[in-house]
């Protein structure tokens, strides 16, 4: 008698259903069932902390500061190219391999200071939505923040992580396409802007946005968060060859996410730039920025804005929720998920405790500012045990650092530190 159940098991596609750790058939199209982990990523670096820093140096310096997107992006694609590696090839996220790795006298510490990273992005990205919906609907700040804040943790505890990624994509399309119709309707000086994004300069007292502009790209909560979702994608960590076409995979997601998130970074300056400054005026706040685009643009620009702003604040919350979750599951030597007890309390801790100091903070637009610079501060140390774990031969196996990627690292590490001391220098003269 025929088996149905044998039948099936036969045929490759129900085969590959029942087996976790199956080998995927490998088309030309396949690339694009790879796209995602990224994007999330790139919400982290097109949140509110990055309006109000991009608009920042836009308004005060034009296109001057258009290098470090630049910078900022390129130092953006290795490292998380790199954490990402560290995800497919030893089946860690960043937190878990520290937890498991390193001396819990070092581990504890660095992986704390993530979780206030965490903290502080959450910060940023439920302002940036809250100011979004004052902009739209009139909403006090402090009550826009607790709306934000209850619809993030609805989506993080209810939804799963594949729902969550569509909603992202789905965000990440509608904050770029705004971008680009506010580009329409500005007269840009393209020349100027192309040799700005290459030509480094720090103008005198640019130091403060400088870093903010950094700590806005490149962010720590990012590194944890990429190396988790990327997991997501795995299929068989004992197959070399899988686990090859997984990295060739992941860099084009990577890449190509990481491109669409300096695209969008540049616009906000551009329009920053090609606004306010030609214009003679600094914006210092996001709502000043919103209500000057009306006048100068028209409605449709300014609504266009901050509807895009909402959709930036909320996306980038759910990731930096996340990422607490990530972090703290990771202390506990555990995987992310939200069913889990430890990965819950990450995501309340990273989005209560932002919400509890918005109601400290006297000047939102400042608290964007500062959370962006309080990122840069704490990146090296993330950056440090990212390199160490990553150039393990324990950890990573055949798949550990080479001696040239080691020295590429290291030299991002050691600009991120200068940075951050030269900013330490202009606080304190």
């Amino acid at each position: 008698m025929l088996n149905i159940k044998n039948l099936l098991t036969a045929i490759p596609f129900f085969r590959d259903i029942r087996r976790r750790d199956h080998k995927p058939a490998y088309g030309a199209l396949d690339i694009f069932k790879y796209i995602g982990p990224g994007l999330l990523v790139t919400v982290g670096f097109i949140d509110p902390g990055n309006w109000a820093a991009n608009i920042a140096s836009g308004s005060a310096y034009g296109y001057t500061l258009l290098w470090i997107v630049s910078l900022s992006t390129v130092m953006l694609i290795i490292l998380q190219h790199n954490v990402a590696h560290l995800g497919i090839a030893s089946g860690l996220c960043l937190s878990e391999a520290a937890t498991i790795h390193l001396p819990r006298g070092i581990s504890r510490p660095v992986l704390l200071f993530a979780v206030l990273a965490s903290v502080s992005t959450s910060l940023a990205e439920i302002l940036g939505g809250a100011i979004a919906l004052n902009m739209l609907f009139g909403i006090p700040i402090m009550i826009g923040s607790i709306l934000v804040t209850i619809f993030v943790m609805i989506m993080l505890l209810t939804n799963s992580y594949r729902k969550i990624e569509k909603w992202i994509i789905g965000f990440v399309s509608i904050i770029g396409l705004s971008f680009l119709y506010e580009l329409f309707l500005v007269d840009v000086d393209w020349a100027e802007a192309g040799l700005a994004w290459v030509r480094p300069s720090i103008p005198e007292g640019s130091m403060l946005l400088i870093m903010s502009v950094l700590g806005a790209v490149v962010m720590p909560h990012n590194l944890f968060l990429h190396s988790e979702v990327i997991q997501s994608r795995q299929w068989n960590l004992k197959d070399d060859n899988v686990i090859k076409r997984q990295l060739k995979f992941e860099f084009a997601d990577t890449l190509l996410s990481m491109v669409i998130g300096w695209a969008i970074n540049s616009a906000m300056i551009i329009l920053a730039a090609s606004t306010f400054f030609r214009n003679g005026i600094h914006v210092d706040e996001l709502q000043q920025a919103e209500s000057l685009l009306r006048p100068l643009l028209g409605n449709n620009a300014s609504v266009i804005f901050a509807v895009a702003l909402l959709f930036a604040g909320v996306a980038s919350s759910i990731t930096s929720g996340m990422a607490g979750g990530s972090i703290v599951s990771g202390m506990y030597g555990e995987p992310y998920d939200v069913s889990d007890n430890h990965s819950r309390i990450g995501i309340l801790v990273s989005l209560l405790g932002a919400l509890l100091i918005i109601f400290f903070i006297g000047d939102p637009f400042k608290g964007l500012i500062l959370s962006q610079v309080f990122l840069s501060i704490q990146l090296p140390f993330t950056v440090g045990i990212q390199i160490y774990l990553t150039s393990s031969g324990k950890v990573m196996g055949k798949y550990k650092n080479s001696i040239f990627l080691n020295i590429i690292l290291l030299t991002i590490a050691a600009v991120v530190t200068f940075l951050n001391i030269r900013l330490l220098i202009e606080i304190l003269t």
